[in-house]
């Protein structure tokens, strides 16, 4: 958990270049620390303008500090270990104990103040991904400032001109650094709160990674191949649902760091898409979806209302993208005969298991791996087997959800008569219309 002690105070003010031996450490602010996997709940404002907060899926907001009109706020640079999922823990490198990291939220017009400390092997900066700052404080190491060396630590001041959903990341060794899990988002809230209004608000940010079956490292120079699609760096069923009351208004901002597009996908609702990293869409622009593509390197922000209660899937619906650990060359089987093939392949590899005679549904299937491997496809639901991976939740709509509740609240309670269920099906093959017959009646060919 992080600690808040420090974040009221006041304290000397920093240069906006490289703090120096001279500056007491004092003047610094804490640096909070998270080592929680799980959604963290809203973090209020206890000074400064207020705002409805966002909540991270499997992530926190980074407090901040009040140093006269400044927001003061402290990312630490540093590897780190996170959790894709229960059973696999991957090397990364990310901000303040965790990958992605913290969320940075302010108010439009706020004066901010980001301390960034340097404690990877190497040296970074901070870009603030679609924000309008000064060109100084544009985090491009060796265009508009020097690179922070390890140990070292920077100070980035703007003033948050507009509103939106926006990222961070490093553009320092930005091949490496962005593939081991440099990232973040940053909400910067109207100052007028009656600006288009939501009951809950929550934000990820998508990232892709190639860890070959039983190793804890990214593959850092890897373009197309990747074999772990996240959401704040989880995969199904480590990521969090989204437990949303009945009637509310809901916003989901996406944020895509990932080396390929992703057209998210909810079940059982439309929504218009509100807001990119570019700024607000008006209103007269909107038009109703069920998908919204995200570009790489682009922000998506929708709107929902929560008028249809239940357990509803939101996924990307690249279908590949939906799995973990997969492997890109299996041969398609389908149809081939399991016996004789697990006699022939037994004799070469006698701990081998056929697989795919008849698809790949992997409910039943009890496979072996490696240490620190998840199963490609994988969690459960009331019904059984789910079969999803990667970027994968539900968002669950309650009635009885209290204002700021977001625990899971469970499987849904279905109303009686409302779930598909079995027929008998009948003994013998149904009727069909032969090539070259007559047309049926009532049917005109």
């Amino acid at each position: 958990m992080f600690s808040r002690r420090g974040f009221l105070g006041t304290a000397a003010l920093a240069s906006a270049s490289a703090i120096s031996g001279r500056v007491q450490a004092a003047s610094i602010p804490e640096a909070p620390h998270m080592d929680k996997v799980v959604m963290q709940p809203p973090l209020h404002p206890i000074s400064g303008p207020d705002y409805r907060p966002v909540v991270t899926l499997n992530g926190w907001s980074l407090p901040f500090r009040m140093n006269g009109d400044w927001k003061e706020f402290h990312l630490v640079a540093e590897p780190v270990v996170r959790e894709f999922a229960e059973g696999m823990k991957v090397n990364l490198w990310g901000y303040n104990g965790q990958s992605p990291g913290p969320t940075i939220e302010a108010v439009e017009g706020d004066k901010v103040r980001i301390f960034v400390t340097n404690r990877l092997p190497e040296y970074t900066t901070v870009h603030w991904h679609g924000m309008i700052i000064p060109s100084g404080m544009d985090g491009v190491g060796g265009l508009t400032q020097p690179h922070i060396q390890p140990g070292k630590t920077f100070v980035y001041e703007f003033e948050m001109k507009k509103s939106g959903t926006f990222m961070y990341h490093p553009h320092s060794d930005e091949m490496v650094q962005m593939a081991m899990g440099m990232m973040g988002m940053v909400v910067v809230h109207p100052r007028n709160q009656n600006f288009r209004p939501v009951d809950r608000d929550f934000v990820f940010v998508m990232s892709t990674y190639r860890v070959d079956p039983g190793t804890y490292l990214p593959l850092v120079n890897e373009m197309t191949d990747f074999n772990m699609w996240t959401w704040n760096a989880r995969v199904f069923p480590g990521i969090d649902p989204l437990p949303v009351r009945l009637g509310d208004k809901v916003r989901v901002r996406i944020g895509n760091l990932s080396m390929t597009n992703h057209p998210i996908h909810l079940h059982g609702h439309s929504f218009a898409v509100t807001c990119t990293d570019g700024g607000w869409i008006p209103e007269s622009a909107q038009y109703p979806e069920t998908t919204t593509d995200v570009p790489v390197g682009a922000v998506r922000v929708f709107d929902v209302l929560a008028d249809n209660p239940g357990d509803w899937a939101f996924h990307c619906h690249k279908s590949h993208h939906t799995m973990n650990a997969m492997g890109h060359e299996v041969r398609n089987l389908i149809g081939v005969s399991r016996k004789d093939l697990a006699k022939a392949v037994g004799k070469l590899a006698p701990d081998s298991m056929a697989m795919g005679s008849t698809g790949m549904a992997m409910g039943n299937m009890e496979m072996p791996a490696p240490d620190n491997t998840l199963p490609m496809m994988t969690g459960t639901g009331q019904f059984g087997p789910i079969e999803m991976g990667g970027m994968f939740t539900v968002m669950k709509i309650r009635e009885d959800l209290p204002r700021d509740d977001y625990r899971d609240p469970g499987p849904y309670q279905f109303p009686k008569g409302t779930v598909a269920y079995e027929v008998t099906a009948p003994t013998t093959e149904p009727a069909r219309q032969k090539p070259g017959s007559p047309p049926m009646k009532h049917m005109k060919m």
